[in-house]
């Protein structure tokens, strides 16, 4: 289905910007309307060409970032055929040598462009002043294509304009391209902002990058928006004084229609800021889709019979087709079929554990993730969290190691459609969570089942089936985002279906008994065949009550006190490197970060990719 859906929307996307390119015939009879109904005049000659200009670059905003897409999409490809070719040569090769060497140019563009931050090395650890949330530093090569971005709308807002002409003509000049670009740059704005934005699937970027770009497309529309209206108000104060402003405003409903919905995304941009988000999320989401439709409203009754509506036009139906899929898959995945059931089940540490049995379940892939809605408990809200594991009914009658059961590779690399669970591990914190583990909480047993909905499957993008040494790190409940890979790792070994010749699993926990949020799953993977021949387990607790807490059950599970040092620990993997090495990280933004920067720090010397997840909404 979801295949299907990515295929639906890209139809909706080509479609929709054939209906925006065949609204271009009217430019010039639209561009008459606009100056109408704006209470000024200007030559025939001047509509004209103010009309071709601002069409031709609208189409040069689209046409670049297609070009954008296109390159990236070659990039993608590239890429993802080197890994193919290196998962097949490798599968009956023990050493892997030629993919342990690194390619020098490739490295150099991974240390100093896509794998480094900003400034030095602070990526995920999110920015604070006191208690406020300031938001998070981007890459150096998101920097680059935002700044790209944002020069590209600078120039093309201002070139053409007769500067050397009339104040009162290029004051309308420029309120008619910012205007039109504005209306523009809200196209690409509702696709990066969908969960079901095609290019995810189509580029293997993550939601959660698209989502920054999102964001910053925003402050470019809202930028574009306030300097049309203010040249539209200095073009009406010049003209006729503060006496045609008070006509305007109640005579005149293309004017103060326009300020509305100006003030509406002005209201947008305040209320999205990274302190408001992080601190009263629900609150903000809820204000954030009134304030975008209040906006469209006010902005389409503005646009009335002129070009830029047929633009918005493509904008709303994007926005609505989006929400339609998501309705759709939500109903899919939760009705019918007795309903789709969410059993909560208390677990130390402040957490719970959810196994969802699904009306209809989807054959699942690591890294991926669903958003959860509880009635009972949250109304309509959904939240996104990560899947640690699925279960057949075969699994779920041979987890207990105690009965001797052998998994075999057949077991765990089945796409049958006979998986009936989704479960996942959910920490306690504000708003939602709280009241989850509170539902939770009130039962005697700590375990009750209750009524939820599903959409998704999202995510599941990375693969590190090609990588003959694969080092996973997972801080605290990040283990539910890594889990998955271990299991498909260690049974892709079994089989011979992979590269992967040595897994390392690294998990921070504050205390031992965080250990029983995943131990049913890692019971059952230390359970599976050949798991001693390739993966090995470090557990480091952060705050241990006594050293009697730390022990080692064997060689290849063994149990630290403290943090590790994720530069030696690398480092020592890397000095026996079989292949390529894959190094994945699930955690805190501190955590994130120092993994980052111990890759980096050995591009060029070993073939090392950096693999990172997480949520920076």
């Amino acid at each position: 289905m979801g295949k299907s859906i990515v295929n639906t929307y890209t139809t909706v996307l080509l479609t929709l910007a054939g209906v925006a390119v065949a609204g271009e015939a009217l430019a010039s009879r639209n561009a008459q309307t606009m100056q109408t109904k704006g209470g000024h005049q200007e030559t025939p000659a001047q509509r004209a060409a103010a009309a071709v200009d601002n069409t031709r670059f609208a189409r040069y905003t689209l046409t670049v970032l297609g070009g954008i897409v296109i390159l990236l999409g070659i990039f993608r490809v590239v890429i993802h055929s080197v890994r193919y070719i290196r998962t097949l040569t490798c599968l009956n090769n023990d050493t892997q040598k030629y993919f342990k060497m690194p390619n020098l140019a490739y490295g150099a563009v991974k240390q100093h462009l896509l794998y480094a931050p900003l400034l030095r090395r602070r990526h995920l650890r999110e920015l604070h002043f006191g208690w406020f949330h300031l938001g998070y530093v981007p890459t150096r090569f998101q920097s680059l294509f935002l700044a790209a971005v944002v020069i590209m709308n600078t120039t093309l807002s201002v070139s053409g304009i007769e500067w050397n002409g009339t104040r009162t003509a290029a004051l309308s000049h420029l309120r008619n391209r910012t205007g039109t670009l504005s209306v523009i740059n809200m196209i690409p704005l509702v696709v990066l902002a969908g969960r079901n934005n095609p290019l995810i699937s189509l580029l293997s970027i993550s939601f959660d990058n698209f989502n920054l770009v999102h964001r910053w497309f925003g402050r470019i529309v809202v930028i574009q928006a306030l300097a049309h209206s203010v040249a539209e108000m200095m073009i009406v104060i010049e003209e006729g004084k503060w006496k045609t402003m008070q006509y305007l405003f109640q005579k005149n409903e293309m004017f103060w229609t326009g300020l509305v919905a100006t003030a509406a995304f002005i209201a947008i941009i305040l209320t999205a800021s990274a302190a408001l988000r992080h601190a009263f999320y629900e609150t903000f989401l809820h204000l954030h889709i009134a304030l975008v439709v209040l906006s469209l409203v006010f902005l389409w009754k503005h646009l009335e019979n002129t070009m830029p509506q047929n633009y918005l036009l493509v904008m709303i139906l994007l926005w609505a087709a989006e929400r339609c899929i998501r309705f759709t898959t939500l109903i899919y995945r939760s009705v019918g079929r007795g309903g789709t059931k969410a059993e909560l089940e208390l677990l130390p540490g402040d957490a719970c554990r959810v196994t969802l049995k699904m009306a209809r379940p989807w054959v699942f892939r690591p890294g991926q993730y669903a958003f959860i809605t509880v009635p009972s408990v949250g109304l309509w809200t959904s939240h996104p969290f990560s899947i640690a594991w699925s279960n057949s009914s075969a699994d779920e009658k041979n987890q207990d190691s105690e009965k001797g059961y052998q998994i075999t590779p057949d077991d765990i690399l089945s796409n049958s459609q006979d998986k009936t669970s989704m479960s996942m591990i959910i920490r306690r914190r504000s708003g939602f969570t709280d009241k989850l583990f509170e539902k939770a909480e009130r039962s005697a047993s700590g375990i009750v089942t209750i009524s939820a909905l599903v959409e998704g499957p999202y995510g599941g993008l990375a693969s590190l089936q090609s990588y003959g040494t694969v080092m996973i790190f997972a801080g605290g409940v990040g283990i539910t985002h890594q889990v998955p890979f271990v299991r498909d790792l260690v049974a892709g070994y079994a089989s011979g279906t992979l590269a992967a010749r040595k897994v390392v699993l690294v998990w921070i926990i504050q205390l031992p008994e965080h250990l029983e949020w995943i131990r049913p799953w890692m019971t059952t993977i230390l359970a599976m065949d050949k798991r001693r021949d390739i993966l090995r387990i470090q557990l480091f607790v952060t705050r241990p009550r006594s050293t009697k807490e730390i022990h080692s059950p064997s060689a290849t599970v063994q149990m630290f006190p403290g943090k590790p040092n994720v530069d030696t620990l690398i480092e020592m993997e890397a000095e026996n490197q079989i292949g390529a090495m894959g190094v994945s990280v699930c955690g805190t933004g501190g955590l994130s970060d120092d993994v980052r920067a111990a890759v980096r720090r050995r591009q060029g010397v070993r073939n090392i990719d950096f693999l990172e997840q997480g949520f920076t909404w």
